[in-house]
């Protein structure tokens, strides 16, 4: 499936590597929804950038942890542009908690990163499944962490809950087969806003990875525009990490 002409959702598309996503996919012909929850100025910015470049583009508001939102939005996306063709589930929150800090771990801390991390992921693959298996075909792509493969990461509960998305990532590749593939990508540190104030803390970490180098959102962005247009693949968690868990 090459992704000239199809539409696109990305949900946290406006910031970090839901923006290059976004960039991306525009450059390849697709029609992209930048879904925004809070960053409406980023999302709008990404959309102008978009259609700067000639490419056709929207921001559109939803809390992806919100079922009604999430219908409403995917509904005004396809009456917008006729259908919704890819989903790239790239939504995440986090709490940075010391891993043994296991008091830290709230019970409002572990159902708000599972609201957002995992059931918005579900919500919206539910919410667009119709669409694509109603045309024959669709791509999802959720966007899980290495932190879901090795327990390490910005606080338990993040860690658990993209191991949940892994998780997500099989179940869904096996419910909406044959006409939906759904796929998961990984990374390992990337240069986001997610390091503000451990800028110091990032460049440490990149020599000692076998790449010497931390990820960029770009480069995450073009691995999962590739493996939306992969079409033998389904159910798999591609880790890019520059060698960091190897």
């Amino acid at each position: 499936m090459l992704l000239q002409n199809k539409v696109a959702l990305v949900t946290g598309g406006g910031t970090g590597i839901g923006r290059s996503v976004s960039l991306t996919l525009a450059k390849r012909g697709a029609v992209v929804a930048v879904n925004y929850s809070r960053s409406k100025e980023d999302a709008e910015e990404t959309v102008q950038q978009i259609r700067d470049d000639g490419g056709r583009a929207m921001a559109i508001q939803a809390n992806v942890s919100n079922n009604s939102e999430v219908i409403d939005m995917v509904a005004a996306i396809a009456e917008q542009f006729g259908a919704i063709d890819v989903l790239v589930n790239n939504a995440s929150i986090t709490h940075h908690i010391p891993l043994p800090d296991l008091d830290g771990a709230t019970d409002d801390i572990w159902d708000e990163l599972f609201e957002v991390n995992v059931k918005g992921m579900f919500y919206c693959a539910r919410a667009v499944a119709p669409f694509m298996q109603k045309n024959g075909q669709g791509a999802i792509v959720n966007v899980g962490s290495i932190a879901g493969i090795t327990g390490q990461g910005s606080s338990l509960p993040y860690a658990v809950s993209k191991a949940a998305v892994h998780g997500l990532t099989k179940s869904l590749a096996r419910a909406l087969a044959p006409q939906v593939r759904v796929n998961c990508v990984a990374p390992g540190a990337v240069a986001t806003r997610w390091w503000a104030g451990r800028e110091a803390q990032m460049q440490k970490l990149a020599p000692n990875l076998l790449l010497k180098q931390i990820s960029t959102p770009e480069d995450i962005a073009q691995f999962i525009c590739a493996a939306l247009e992969q079409e033998a693949m389904t159910g798999q968690i591609i880790t890019l990490d520059s060698g960091q868990t190897l």
